[in-house]
């Protein structure tokens, strides 16, 4: 007999630790982010409790059941299938009132259902006392207190398992104005005589309000047809008495707020200081000193980065390629033919480990600070400095979000962009999000910063990464204006960004989880391209064409347009070459640069700054190639990724134009004023 598997969903509201919860609960670690709209897609995972096998379903995060925006659309859809066996409600201890509004919409849609009251141990701390047994009475649905980040996850499964099997018990319905509810109790009664997919009273609510995508979903063609008129009656006479679909609709909100007020009331004690530490801290990091901390922060993070990278990288450096010249001795042993020993160690095992040492110290530095950042609530306060400027740049608020995605990867940043509730702002998100130095793009701009620009002074090198960071979010703005001024006119809208509470990173599993998910990610992405584009590049630089290689014929036919831009054809070369991705570019330049498709062993910069010096490289070439680094065409994957989310050739074109023009015009400019000057 085929065992049973019981389908649960995971709702709640963004930041309340759903995401946690379902690693608690799954094993599986998901990464857990600290602002809204973080997850866009419903990931599963699996457990087993009392030999009962559970299948858990975590859904976006979602302050509603009204579908405003891509994961708003989600969370709905996947409740509405009513697939779903149970439904697990997060709630956050420290604002459950809030909370409560989504506990009470799924409480009408939904049979089964148990509210998880998490992060009591912050309650505590604040002086917050939940009082769950009146609460659980109250709505008439188990309410359970739990601190998911502890893995306290016991008594949610002993809970789930008893609302799984026990006859629905009488709970709370949100009693609306006398005109509505009046007519919802006639209505609901017809319907509950009909075949429905839905709680009576929960459809008829949604008929009443004229809500279309329930009329989809319901199939009202099969009623009787006194029940298809009655149904019309009641909504034209509502209509009658200046009841329209948006009146009716903010009533309903309306009335779901005062009864989350009230339960909150009854059942929560805040004291007046619960948030003051808070606010003392949202009063400097949010005022006039907040863009100063902000940019001093972000160079401190850069700073540790590259201080800390430079002995790591040479080490790790010096290590391959021994490691390297070990393997080759250990195959030459068999005689194998040159090209096969050319093939393997000078194309794809240098390549490799060129990506390996240059890319494995920053990023396992860089990413733990951001992710401490991100784990402590500070990262929805930067977004919340980036709103103004954005607002005035006729784009969304929520922008500043993927913004701050797209560092880690520009990807990453365009999926984000699904939090953006209009098709329009969306759009000018994607189309700029490139303009975010990604992780790829930093390798390059931390070995030309070193290299040319600052040389010994870590401090000082911090500052121009930090400069190049602003001219990139500078140039986001700008073309953002531009895109919203033209092609993509219109009107800004509002979001409303929750700013979580301070809380103290958990600094074992900020570790291991930028590790993994984010340093492992990407340098396994990056090795993965490196490794076929070794192979290319050593083809190119050993084939023969006309007495010279394919890469110095296809670098030389670049050269005119290279030099009007301040670089030069190879530069060229390893940006087109590099666009599996921007980790690569370097180890492309110095493949061409030695003439020989593979790299040689290099223990510090100042090996690859005398090879840059020696193919006429100065400091103004040098600022053009991290211009155009920092404005050029995507990656192969955001370029995937944006076809994929805008489902359209001519905007994933846009995308690739638009940063690209915008670096060549900066590049031609720069140039023209090192000639002048």
């Amino acid at each position: 007999m085929e065992q049973k598997v019981y389908r649960v969903a995971l709702a709640g509201n963004p930041n309340v630790g759903k995401s946690t919860v379902f690693n608690a609960l799954t094993g599986m670690h998901q990464h857990t982010g600290n602002w809204a709209g973080k997850t866009v897609a419903c990931a599963q995972g699996a457990f087993v409790f009392h030999m009962k096998h559970f299948q858990l379903i975590d859904l976006p995060g979602t302050y509603s059941l009204r579908a405003n925006s891509e994961e708003e659309r989600v969370a709905q859809e996947a409740l509405y299938s009513g697939q779903a066996d149970a439904v697990i409600v997060v709630c956050d201890a420290c604002c459950l009132e809030r909370n409560l509004l989504l506990a009470l919409q799924i409480m009408e849609l939904c049979q089964h259902v148990l509210l998880c009251v998490n992060l009591m141990d912050e309650a505590r701390e604040r002086g917050i006392a939940v009082n769950l047994q009146q609460l659980s009475a109250t709505l008439g649905i188990p309410a359970v207190g739990i601190s998911a980040r502890n893995g306290e996850m016991e008594p949610v499964l002993e809970a789930l398992e008893r609302v799984l099997h026990t006859p629905e018990a009488e709970r709370r319905c949100v009693q609306y104005c006398e005109a509505i509810e009046s007519r919802l109790q006639v209505l609901s009664n017809m319907l509950a005589e009909q075949p429905l997919p839905f709680p009576p009273r929960w459809a008829a609510l949604r008929l009443l309000e004229q809500d279309e995508a329930i009329r989809v979903q319901i199939p009202l063609k099969q009623y009787p047809p006194h029940v298809l008129q009655h149904i019309s009656e009641l909504t034209e006479n509502l209509e009658q008495l200046g009841w329209n679909s948006e009146k009716i609709r903010d009533s309903i909100i309306q009335s779901v707020v005062e009864e989350s007020t009230r339960i909150a009331q009854d059942c929560v004690k805040i004291p007046t200081y619960s948030d003051a530490r808070d606010r003392r801290w949202d009063q400097i990091l949010l005022g006039k000193s907040g863009i100063p901390f902000m940019l001093l922060l972000l160079a401190g993070m850069l700073w540790l980065t590259m201080a800390g990278a430079n002995v790591p990288s040479e080490l790790l450096a010096k290590g391959l390629f021994r490691l390297g010249e070990w393997l080759r001795g250990g195959l030459e042993q068999f005689d194998p033919p040159e090209w096969l020993t050319g093939v393997l160690f000078d194309g794809i095992f240098r390549t490799l480990a060129w990506v390996i040492s240059v890319m494995l110290p920053p990023m396992a530095i860089f990413f733990p600070l951001f992710t401490l950042l991100e784990d402590a609530g500070y990262l929805p306060r930067a977004a919340f400095l980036l709103d103004a400027p954005l607002r005035k740049s006729g784009a969304c608020g929520k922008q500043a979000l993927t913004m701050c995605m797209g560092l880690g990867c520009n990807a990453c940043g365009v999926t984000g962009c699904r939090i953006i509730d209009s098709p329009r702002e969306r759009l000018i998100a994607m189309l700029t999000n490139v303009c975010m130095p990604c992780n790829g793009r930093f390798p390059l701009l931390l070995s030309l910063t070193a290299m040319f620009l600052v040389t010994g002074s870590s401090i000082m090198q911090a500052g121009i990464l930090v400069l190049v960071i602003v001219s990139g979010a500078g140039m986001t703005f700008l073309l953002s204006r531009l895109l919203s001024g033209t092609v993509l006119r219109g009107i800004p809208s509002a979001f409303t960004l929750e700013l979580p509470p301070y809380r103290k990173p958990q600094f074992g599993q900020v570790l291991v989880r930028s590790l993994l998910d984010r340093t492992v990610f990407v340098l396994g992405r990056a090795c993965a391209v490196a490794a076929p584009a070794g192979l290319l590049l050593w083809m190119m630089g050993n084939i023969p064409t006309g007495g010279t290689s394919l890469l110095t014929v296809c670098a030389n036919a670049l050269n005119p347009i290279g030099t009007v831009l301040g670089m030069d054809g190879m530069i060229l070369l390893a940006f087109l070459l590099g666009f599996p991705a921007n980790e690569i570019v370097i180890p492309i330049l110095l493949m061409g640069y030695l003439s020989q498709g593979s790299l040689t062993e290099l223990n510090d910069l100042n090996a690859v700054r005398e090879i840059f010096l020696a193919h006429g490289w100065t400091t103004a070439t040098a600022i053009c190639t991290m211009t155009f680094s920092l404005f050029h065409f995507p990656c192969s994957t955001t370029v995937w990724t944006i076809w994929k989310e805008s489902h359209s050739l001519k905007w994933t074109a846009v995308s690739v134009l638009l940063p690209t023009l915008t670096g060549m015009i900066l590049c031609c400019l720069i140039h023209a004023a090192s000639v002048l000057f």
